[in-house]
């Protein structure tokens, strides 16, 4: 029997790892359990009001011909269960049509009068606070600013000011609120952002932490520096906490690296170089990630609408199957193609997840041996598919014989117990 090993030789194991120890603890606190919006739609600032993310569903729904103009498209795109993907969707449109809504300050509002962005940026929080008293505002809200380039950056702050300001003074801050700095290129800018945070929450006697905000990469500085370092990983760690996700910027990053107009697309090499970049580094973090949005509408004549449908389809299920499990929509009948690739996304392999998942909790002997980590992913997808609507209770409880409870536990490394 080994006697080598000794209570002070553990002890000065302990010691030498203790900072390992607090940086997973701190820096990688792994996934919050927290659901996160399968899309963020982008509506001009001075756009929104409280009816139009119904009118947006509606819209959509009307576009798709209903549950059957639905379950129709679901087959031309050759996905799995058509009818049943009809009557989700169609139920999806009609009682949450958007997930995540941002309204936008920056390029989607364009540089005007100060005098006009102030009188919007209030007006907006009005909206929201509107549409937050009535129940009928997107589980997650808020607005995109103008980023903080020496030339917009007084201007992003004021809106940013005003509309948070306007917020508290309407009531408590809506709980899914959501604050997007864009055009990030150094870790100072998170940094700065950082700063007003702390300010804003001084100032209203919000409780420390509770303004957080997403971070928009765009260019390439801030995928690989002047130094060759990786400022979107240290980005997430400067943010204290703060930074809930980081969103790809389709068209600005690719523009800035040279990539023609023609040929600037969510798939592009340079774009996936981008994606796996920031993809590794929120991992462990508990910080979300988006892919960008396509600029081919939906709209027009029906070939046009179908070829656009297609293409969007396409790309949603590209980023699932890469594990980003969030995108931009720009037009309302995005919507359409976003819900039933999605839907479809969870569902065709929810059979074989499920089973897996069954197999592993109740120690049933089959083909395939998982592991702690494999059985978390599998209750992983599972869990976001019942979020977005796709996957329902019952149908967790028939194929896995688990709760939502267990399944919730076994996805996030928790006892049920707890």
């Amino acid at each position: 029997m080994s006697n080598v090993f000794d209570e002070s030789t553990l002890a000065a194991v302990e010691a030498k790892l203790a900072a390992t120890d607090q940086l997973l603890a701190s820096a990688y606190p792994g996934d919050s359990g927290a659901r996160q919006p399968v899309h963020t739609v982008y509506v001009p600032g001075d756009k929104f009001t409280v009816g139009l993310p119904e009118a947006w569903g509606s819209n959509a729904l009307a576009a798709a011909g209903n549950a059957a103009g639905l379950a129709k498209l679901a087959a031309k795109l050759n996905l799995a269960e058509p009818g049943r993907l009809g009557e989700l969707v169609a139920a999806k449109l009609a009682s949450e049509p958007i997930e995540d809504l941002r309204l936008d300050f920056e390029d989607g509002y364009g540089n005007r009068p100060d005098a006009e962005e102030d009188a919007a940026a209030l007006a907006a929080a009005d909206s929201v606070s509107a549409a937050v008293a009535a129940g009928k505002a997107p589980a997650y809200i808020g607005i995109r600013f103008k980023c903080f380039e020496a030339p917009t950056r007084a201007r992003g702050i004021r809106t940013l000011d005003l509309f948070i300001s306007r917020l508290l003074a309407n009531g408590p801050l809506p709980e899914g609120l959501r604050l997007t700095l864009p055009k990030v290129t150094t870790v100072d800018q998170v940094e700065a952002m950082v700063f007003l945070a702390e300010k804003l929450e001084e100032a209203h006697g919000l409780e420390d932490g509770r303004i957080r905000f997403e971070v928009q990469v765009e260019t390439p500085q801030v995928i690989i520096a002047a130094d060759g370092s990786h400022p979107v990983a240290a980005l997430i760690h400067a943010g204290q906490g703060r930074v809930s996700s980081l969103h790809y910027g389709t068209y600005d990053y690719s523009a800035s690296l040279g990539v023609a107009a023609g040929y600037q697309s969510m798939e592009h090499p340079v774009a996936d170089f981008a994606k796996d970049v920031m993809q590794v580094a929120v991992a462990g973090t508990g910080v979300e990630l988006s892919d960008g949005s396509t600029n081919i509408i939906p709209a027009g004549d029906p070939e046009n609408i179908a070829a656009a449908w297609a293409l969007h389809a396409r790309l949603v299920t590209r980023h699932l199957t890469r594990g980003i499990y969030q995108g931009w929509d720009m037009h309302e009948n995005h919507l359409v193609t976003r819900y039933l690739a999605t839907f479809a996304f969870f569902r065709e392999g929810l059979e074989a997840a499920g089973t897996r998942l069954r197999n592993y909790v109740h120690k049933i002997e089959s083909a395939i041996m998982d592991e702690p980590a494999t059985a978390r992913a599998l209750a992983r997808y599972i869990h976001r598919g019942v979020a977005c609507g796709a996957v329902g209770a019952q149908e967790v409880t028939d194929l896995a014989q688990i709760t939502l409870a267990e399944l919730e536990a076994i996805a996030l490394n928790r006892s049920h117990a707890n």
